[in-house]
């Protein structure tokens, strides 16, 4: 069945509650204080049945002191009946609740002149002339204008059917944002708790699911869930829903919290936004101006910066702004919102959420700033999300920033981001997402930094990869560095391996000095065999000028890089040579020692022929590579071939 939601505005006693009544049979006014004093004060429900239609009302205040009362209900409603009636016609309210349907973007409705009872007929056509005059331009232009009588019930039956017909016509709701349903009501239901109400703006809400009330961040669980005084497996987008939450007393909610899915929307206090001014604004809207946000149900208190170069905007104009506000906000792209003035509040702009992540601009790029707002206003999810993804910069966006900024749910955001890597203008750097060209500047950097190195070190086998990710990448996710480096070995134009990074063409071509170095290195360990010298007892015996030891160190790297020299332990190196000799001497010696195969400290000093200076060490080496298992005081030969 169709489900909307219509929601009533207009002046103060101009029977739109009446005529809520008269169509469904339920009274909206459910307040002791409204019925007492025959005023609607805050937001009244009521919902009627036409068969294959299922129409929700929300009812709200007409007297201007109640109007925030009147927009907490009215961020939800598809269609809006503009009640003005026949004996005082239009009046501030019907303009200024007029005026807020345009602002809030509702683009569907039609018109309603009531108390029709209290008149004479010809008067009639004079009122809906004026109602004609109102909207004149809008989405109301060509809108049905019925004259209807709650009391005597004439012209009801045809509402009915204006409203059945307009609510067949009206397109579902777009299936592409999470979950929202901000709460325009809570209150305790004896023997169930707390319960929250709203229009469910996006999504599906089951019994059992698990939630959060934002902003404070409050889990919460849906231990039952209501449409239209009904319970229901689940409620989707569009229908007036009640969710009996459990994990929280009904204190602790407050109208213009947001219930959502845990951890996928957060909230924030900058926002970017187009603003559009009210003509009838008695003054421009300058920046610094402090204002009242009314965004779904909340109200927030917050200052605006108009992003140009005035600083103003005047009366009946459009421009970009930001929104710098005391309290946070749930907000996603393309939410309509209404500005009030701080003091008298007065409705005087609202407009559209662009970036609800900004951050502060500075004066000097406000003509970036309006490039990049203008990119946002015109263009579609793919595009929005890669403007998203350039603004990070090098840092770039991960998925659960991406899905928090655009509000998406799972399979849209999928889709949005698989088309716009396609689309060549981003790169995911697993799971991170950074504008193509951010990816190559880094990547070009990666490159810079590694040639560097090769031109100020040209005897070290590369530059230290933990080095290059705190020089060049020490912001930005270890993902992005781990693609940049993955993409550049796959271009065949670094090599990198756990500890080191060099260019792929990179060699180590020794002048025939350091050859002659080299060879005297390795041959002082040669000699030694497995009486190793130190670093600095090879250096003297190499013949190596003290002036000259800096430099003579980085030949032997390049040793130890070529695994010629072992280091078993700090600054004890032994040459491949000796060692292959010793494990060879190991393997006579278990083939003599057979079954056991096993050798003591003692036996192997004398096998080796060194002291235990050098025993323990090599013991120990020999452990580390499976020769040798130690087993108490002993180790065990192992053979090294199948004799199977």
């Amino acid at each position: 069945m169709q489900s909307i939601i219509v929601g009533t505005a207009g002046h103060i006693d101009h029977g739109k509650s009446a005529l809520v009544r008269a169509l469904t049979g339920t009274d909206p006014d459910r307040l002791p204080e409204e019925k007492k004093r025959g005023i609607t004060i805050d937001l009244g429900f009521a919902d009627f049945d036409l068969g294959d239609v299922r129409i929700g009302f929300v009812d709200v205040p007409g007297h201007e002191r109640f109007v925030k009362n009147m927009l907490a209900g009215a961020h939800g409603i598809d269609l809006v009946t503009l009640v003005v009636a026949a004996d005082e016609g239009v009046m501030p309210q019907t303009r200024e609740h007029f005026d807020i349907c345009r602002l809030l973007n509702v683009r569907h409705g039609l018109l309603v002149i009531t108390k029709t009872d209290l008149v004479e007929d010809e008067l009639i056509p004079l009122v809906r002339d004026e109602i004609e005059e109102l909207v004149a331009g809008s989405f109301l232009e060509n809108a049905p204008i019925l004259a209807v009588s709650a009391r005597s019930g004439s012209g009801l039956d045809e509402l009915r059917a204006a409203l059945r017909q307009m609510a067949i016509e009206i397109p579902a709701r777009p299936s592409e944002t999470v979950t929202r349903l901000p709460v325009d009501r809570a209150f305790t239901m004896k023997g169930f708790g707390a319960v929250v109400t709203g229009t469910l703006v996006s999504g599906e809400i089951r019994e059992g699911d698990e939630l959060e009330l934002l902003p404070q961040r409050i889990r919460v669980r849906a231990r039952g869930v209501q449409v239209h005084g009904h319970t229901v497996p689940r409620a989707l987008a569009g229908q007036r829903t009640a969710v009996n939450l459990g994990g929280i007393d009904t204190a602790s909610i407050e109208r213009g919290m947001v219930l959502a899915p845990v951890g996928r929307l957060h909230p924030a206090q900058i926002i970017d936004v187009q603003l559009d001014v009210l003509r009838s604004a008695v003054r421009p809207l300058r920046s610094r101006a402090r204002v009242r946000l009314h965004i779904g149900a909340a109200e927030v208190l917050g200052r605006v910066r108009v992003l140009n170069s005035t600083g103003a905007l005047e009366p009946g104009t459009q421009g970009f702004a930001q929104m710098r506000l005391e309290m946070p906000v749930v907000a996603l792209p393309d939410e309509r919102f209404i500005i009030r003035s701080y003091s008298p509040s007065v409705t005087i702009a609202g407009g559209r959420v662009l970036d609800p992540f900004a951050v502060k601009h500075r004066g000097k790029d406000l003509a970036r700033v309006a490039a990049r707002l203008t990119e946002l206003l015109e263009t579609d999810q793919v595009r929005r999300l890669v403007v998203f993804v350039e603004s990070a910069g090098p840092l770039g966006l991960k998925l659960t920033d991406i899905a928090a900024r655009t509000g998406l749910n799972d399979s849209s955001l999928k889709t949005t981001v698989h088309d716009a890597v396609t689309s060549g203008a981003i790169i995911d750097a697993e799971g991170v997402l950074l504008a193509t060209e951010n990816f190559a500047e880094l990547s070009q950097n990666a490159l810079a930094a590694v040639a560097a190195h090769h031109k100020r070190e040209p005897l070290s086998r590369g530059l230290g990869r933990e080095t290059l990710r705190e020089r060049h990448f020490g912001h930005a996710p270890a993902e992005i560095f781990r693609a940049v480096l993955a993409h550049l070995e796959k271009e065949g134009q670094l090599v990198a391996d756990k500890d080191l990074v060099r260019a792929s063409d990179h060699s180590l071509d020794l002048s025939g000095a350091d050859v002659q170095l080299r060879d005297r290195l390795a041959d002082v360990y040669v000699q030694a065999g497995l009486e190793a010298p130190s670093v600095e007892e090879a250096m003297e015996r190499a013949g190596v000028l003290a002036a000259q030891r800096a430099h003579a160190r980085k030949i032997l790297q390049l040793l130890i890089d070529a695994r010629v020299l072992i280091r078993l332990q700090g600054d004890l190196f032994f040459h491949q040579h000796a060692l292959d000799q010793l494990q060879a001497k190991l393997e006579s010696y278990a083939a003599k020692h057979e079954p056991e195969r096993t050798i003591d400290v003692s036996s192997f000093k004398d096998l080796a022929g060194v002291s235990r200076k050098y025993a323990i060490p090599l013991l120990e080496f020999f452990d580390s590579k499976r020769v040798t298992v130690r087993q108490g005081d002993k180790r065990v030969i192992v053979r090294m071939k199948d004799e199977g």
